[in-house]
């Protein structure tokens, strides 16, 4: 699919992130203003509540934008969501005749703030891309038992905490947990030391369901994508992992990206998945391409210093896609709502530079990673971590908005007594 052009000139660049083909949906505010839905156009933020109150966007069954979260409208289905998507294609065309009804519900973007695009109803991480896993295992157990017996059967998750979900921007307190060392008899009370990012994208499902779906059926349900970065105590995921997996490790924060790219947008970069080593259980089995060619990288920056790129790759290198994963929820019959959300799991390639996480690019601390004026083995105090993505397609690029977080020092001991 080509560019399609709009008489909103900066959104016609082949470097724009927010092409007419993107239409991603979030939430902004305007000083002294209260948050709004709204759609990235080019460099400004399309004010669609308020073309929606204006009589200028008419949705089957709405209104659903007169709330600041995209829930409703994505519980609407996706007829709405089409229509939405056709609706601002028309009005934002070259030689659309509503063109100067429109222009005043345009705002730059550089001077509105942005917040959570959606209520998170739920969250679930995955554990789902090959090669982290791989690395991840073969760091604790050997390459030869680096994979445990399911993974290649089963898209492994664990529940989250939707409560500690944050926007982009938020800054993200360094962690307090307990944490044993193998040479020390008894665990410590103390700051995380071994704070790491996750690289992953995460799915927004639109859908509820009451039952188990298929892996076509979760595709449909899935409203849309952010870009997740899975904040990660490992010292403490180290200690409290064994039986039951993560807990306190993964609890203190997870950031998205404030855009949610629709599914819709991503259609032209669905590509399928990698060859399967075993065959997968028919309930699982994929009924056409189900990831998306979508480049990622993470750069890091001290407090005061530039930026590094230290990570590139591709969410193509999944083992799992988000539908699987969908789909593998609901087969106990566990209930999905809107607003769910689903992390891919930490997005890793098959080379050094393409990991992940700070775990794998160090491998564990013991390589460490270059940087402007220093390495890294893990996140220092007030580094700044930044997730983007993006697809190129013809003439146009897809962009998700940077996903964003700042690294602050771990609160004085919160159980110390004077």
């Amino acid at each position: 699919m080509p560019l399609i052009r709009s008489w909103l000139a900066s959104a016609n660049a082949p470097d724009c992130p927010f092409p007419l083909n993107n239409l991603p949906c979030g939430v902004f505010s305007r000083k002294g203003e209260d948050p709004r839905c709204g759609v990235a156009i080019g460099d400004r933020v399309l004010d669609v509540a308020g073309l929606e109150e204006a009589g200028l966007l008419h949705l089957p069954g709405g209104p659903w934008l007169d709330v600041p979260f995209w829930n409703d409208l994505m519980e609407a289905g996706p007829e709405v969501w089409a229509a939405l998507r056709a609706r601002l294609t028309a009005v934002l065309s070259e030689g659309a005749a509503e063109r100067e009804a429109v222009q005043p519900f345009l705002h730059p973007l550089a001077d509105v703030t942005l917040h959570m695009p959606f209520l998170v109803s739920e969250y679930t991480d995955f554990y789902a891309g090959r090669h982290h896993a791989f690395n991840v295992g073969s760091m604790f157990r050997g390459p030869e038992n680096a994979l445990p017996p399911n993974w290649l059967h089963i898209p492994i998750g664990y529940n989250g905490r939707a409560s500690s979900v944050v926007v982009s921007g938020t800054p993200v307190r360094r962690p307090w947990g307990q944490v044993k060392g193998p040479d020390h008899a008894m665990p410590a009370f103390q700051p995380s030391r071994r704070f790491d990012f996750e690289l992953e994208l995460g799915a927004v499902v639109g859908l509820p369901s009451s039952g188990p779906v298929t892996v076509a059926e979760a595709d449909a349900m899935i409203f849309g994508y952010v870009l997740l970065n899975d904040w990660s105590a490992r010292d403490i995921q180290a200690w409290e992992y064994q039986p039951l997996g993560p807990f306190q490790a993964k609890a203190t924060a997870t950031t998205i990206s404030p855009w949610i790219v629709m599914t819709a947008a991503l259609e032209p970069f669905r590509v399928p998945a990698p060859p399967r080593e075993v065959p997968l259980l028919p309930y699982l089995v994929e009924p056409g391409p189900m990831l998306y060619d979508i480049a990622l990288e993470v750069a890091l920056a001290p407090e005061g210093g530039p930026e590094t790129v230290i990570s590139r790759t591709n969410y193509r290198e999944m083992y799992y896609s988000a539908a699987q994963q969908l789909a593998h929820h609901t087969t106990s019959g566990c209930p999905m709502n809107a607003g769910d959300l689903l992390g891919s799991g930490t997005i890793s390639g098959p080379t050094p530079d393409s990991r992940g996480s700070l775990l794998e690019l160090s491998w564990g601390g013991k390589e460490p990673v270059a940087i402007a004026g220093g390495s890294r083995s893990f996140i220092e105090d007030n580094d700044t971590l930044t997730l983007r993505g993006q697809a190129r397609g013809d003439g146009y690029t897809i962009g998700f908005g940077d996903c964003t977080g700042k690294v602050l020092p771990a609160l004085a001991d919160p159980y110390a007594r004077s």
